[in-house]
Parts: C-alpha cells; structure tokens; sequence
C-alpha cells in the first residue's frame, strides 16, 4: 500500500499528463494547504509546462482581496464553506489565466473555525467544461487533513480531467 505522499505524487503526475493531452495550464488557491497542492504539482519534472502558479490565501480577507471571493460571502458564512471554494477556484484561474482552478479551504485544528469542527474541508476544481465542490470530513491529526486534502484535490482533478 502506498503512503500519502505516493498516491498525492501519482495523482499529481496524473494531473499534469492530462492538462498537457488538453494543452491546459493549471493554477491552485489554497488555504489549509499552504502552497502544499502547488508543491506537489511542482515537484514533478516538466511542471513548468502546464503550472501556471499558486495563491496562499490563509487569511480570510485575501480570499477577497487576492482572489475576488464575495466579501459578503465571507462575513456570512465564513471562509470554509463550498460556496467559498467554488469562488477561489474561479478566481485562480481568472487572477493566473489557467484553463484549470482548484482550490482548497477548510479547518486543519486544533480548534474549530467559523462554526465548523475540526476536519471540515471543501475542494474545488474548476475547468473549461465544469465546476465541482467536494466535502470532506477528515480525521487525524492537524498533517494527515492537510496531507490527505492535497491528496483528494489532485484525485479530483484527474477525475475531471
């Protein structure tokens, strides 16, 4: 069986062979990740092709500022929710010019946020053809939600693609 960080570096591979069959580049909004998504595409040779870049937008008010989610979005309902992702996904794309959007939001711990327990995570890929919002209920600690969001957005992606 393979580790984490295996199936999150085949998923990645994956990602980039499709993007470049479709001749698609790819940009990713993350904020429980921190540059971790961008980090495993970017890890593969020949990324450079088809990754155009990341936005870490960890505080709330850059998922506004950097990546045009509605403000009002965000004082309602807070940064995790599947709205929020669908709207940074479309905004990397937008903000980078990529074919491809994903983003991902959520709470990693240790403590609650805007509401939501420990665990609550929404990814979303956006493309040319469609957009999809996925939500996650993760356990583990604070590394296996982060690690396994990477995993699961990348999953998603190759689905799509």
């Amino acid at each position: 069986m393979k580790d984490g960080a295996s199936n999150a570096a085949d998923a990645a591979a994956a990602v980039l062979r499709a993007l470049h069959v479709r001749g698609w580049s790819i940009a990713v909004a993350e904020s429980l990740t921190g540059g971790r998504v961008t980090a495993a595409l970017v890890d593969i040779p020949g990324a450079s092709v088809s990754v155009r870049g990341g936005v870490v937008a960890y505080a709330t008010d850059l998922k506004a500022t950097a990546l045009g989610v509605e403000a009002d979005l965000l004082a309602a309902r807070g940064a995790v929710d599947p709205t929020v992702a669908e709207q940074m996904a479309h905004g990397v794309r937008r903000v980078l010019r990529a074919d491809v959007g994903l983003a991902t939001t959520g709470v990693a711990g240790p403590d609650p946020q805007d509401g939501q327990p420990v665990g609550t995570v929404y990814i979303a890929v956006a493309t040319p053809e469609t957009t999809v919002v996925s939500q996650l209920a993760l356990t583990g600690s604070r590394d296996d939600i982060r690690s396994t969001t990477v995993q699961k957005v990348l999953e998603l992606t190759r689905t799509l693609l």
